[in-house]
């Protein structure tokens, strides 16, 4: 991660005047203290979307969710706030997109046409189907293929607000509860949950389960992940939107098996 990692413990007498005495001017100083969290994930964001869309636009609505988590943020519970801003931030970013509806709706059919595609062939051959059975099935050569895949790389990007299907009302963030609540619901169906997690990256080629390792837990961009894989950016992006349309396959079965049970 290239910004530099905050104390929170430093920043202690800011958050008490913030917090306990409404002091504004500590909030602009906590604010500004942050703001390289915005930096960071409105950069690493902006690298999956198209030129069109303005960086300064998603760092403005960055903010808003950087000022957000400092207003909710309870310093007293000694959670690290980087994690909580970092989450807020990128929420924020993904809301401002959705509501200004940067997908074109071609892609969202493009991506749904390729997700149906990969759950029928895998159901029918239960193995992983290859880049030309995926372009036989679809009529397209491989090349348009890769071009498909290229495209709906901009939707890997979510919101914990949009719908987990788009027919129902209930959201990715209704599924996240009080980690100390006992809910054993939850227990069961973040069992479930994880169980298709791990059942779909299985499922994956090693390119695309180290594609999704670089990107998602080692904090990477999909350049420094094509230079460490010595593979075209170009290439990475249809290896990481491939490796999510199969996670959410996975996701989709998940559900289906709970709603079944």
């Amino acid at each position: 991660m290239s910004v530099q990692k905050l104390n929170q413990c430093s920043h202690y007498e800011l958050w008490l005047r913030w917090k306990e005495h409404d002091e504004q001017e500590a909030k602009k100083q906590l604010i500004e203290i942050y703001l390289p969290i915005v930096e960071f994930v409105s950069n690493r964001l902006a690298a999956g979307l198209p030129r069109n869309v303005s960086k300064d636009d998603l760092a403005s609505n960055g903010v808003m969710g950087l000022i957000d988590a400092i207003e909710k943020f309870d310093y007293q519970r000694g959670l690290q706030f980087e994690t909580y801003a970092s989450w807020r931030v990128r929420g924020s970013i993904l809301d401002g997109l959705r509501q200004g509806d940067w997908v074109p709706r071609s892609v969202r059919e493009k991506a749904k046409k390729i997700e149906e595609a990969y759950q029928h062939l895998e159901q029918h051959y239960l193995r992983n189907v290859s880049d030309s059975e995926m372009s036989d099935y679809l009529n397209v050569s491989e090349k348009e293929f890769h071009g498909m895949l290229q495209d709906v790389a901009i939707m890997s990007l979510c919101s914990l607000e949009d719908p987990i299907r788009e027919e129902e009302s209930e959201t990715r963030i209704s599924l996240l509860v009080d980690e100390k609540a006992v809910n054993p619901e939850f227990k069961v169906n973040e069992h479930y949950l994880k169980e298709s997690l791990v059942y779909g990256i299985e499922k994956l080629t090693e390119k695309e389960r180290m594609v999704i390792s670089l990107f998602y837990y080692e904090d990477l961009s999909l350049s420094e992940i094509a230079e460490v894989m010595q593979l075209s950016p170009s290439r990475i992006s249809q290896l990481h939107s491939k490796a999510i349309l199969r996670l959410r396959t996975a996701l989709e079965k998940n559900k289906e098996m709970l709603m079944e049970a």
